[in-house]
């Protein structure tokens, strides 16, 4: 494990944002970790946050995208975040945007806030996590309703590499499939165990992530 994925991890653990214990996802499994980026909420937490994003940004993109784009709600601080850093770390200068779950009937109006797409934009997008690909199916039209724009990369925290709705693929390789979209991660299940298993200090943790991982993921 590298110390960038190292740090991530213990940063998401003092955040109270990755915890252990006694779960049950949305999907009904009983999960011995949990990951909830709502419980970032201080500045320095977010623009830590922001660092990380920027980091694996720069490293598969260059820069060489138009604009990024965060999903209501938890993708609006990541994107604006991530965007930030961007610009401070790196020189890397683009706008962002979002959504808004309602539409918006006066003022500007419409559902997006920011950056307006153009045609041919390519556009990035960042979020938390992938459970099922939900989230990304309620995106992909929304983008498309902005004009004619490609999203060549997704970037989020976790990959839990658990099984989606198909046997045998994870929700991330159905995304990339089912929109053609690379999804990158900061950190995977797998770099959580190993950090867990170096601590030393988490024997019964360590046991059921291996036997959750046997049940439910694709690695």
């Amino acid at each position: 494990m590298n110390q960038n994925k190292k740090e991530f991890i213990e940063f998401m653990m003092s955040a109270g944002v990755l915890t252990f214990g006694d779960f049950v996802t949305k999907s009904g499994r009983k999960t011995p970790y949990f990951v909830n980026t709502g419980n970032y909420k201080t500045g320095s937490q977010i623009s830590k946050l922001g660092s990380f994003y920027a980091t694996l940004m720069q490293e598969v993109t260059k820069g060489d995208f138009d604009a990024m784009f965060g999903p209501a709600y938890k993708g609006i601080p990541i994107a604006a975040s991530a965007a930030g850093a961007l610009y401070r770390d790196y020189g890397i200068d683009k706008p962002y945007f979002f959504n808004r779950k309602e539409e918006k009937d006066h003022g500007e109006g419409g559902s997006v806030v920011g950056y307006k797409p153009q045609d041919g934009d390519r556009i990035i997008i960042a979020e938390d996590v992938i459970t099922a690909g939900t989230a990304i199916r309620e995106t992909m039209p929304v983008l498309k309703a902005c004009g004619n724009v490609t999203v060549p990369h997704m970037f989020i925290s976790v990959d839990r590499c658990e099984i989606g709705n198909e046997p045998g693929k994870t929700a991330i390789m159905q995304v990339q499939e089912e929109f053609g979209i690379q999804v990158h991660a900061i950190i995977r299940v797998t770099d959580i165990l190993e950090y867990l298993e170096q601590n030393g200090t988490y024997d019964e943790i360590v046991v059921r992530m291996k036997q959750y991982m046997q049940d439910y993921c694709v690695l």
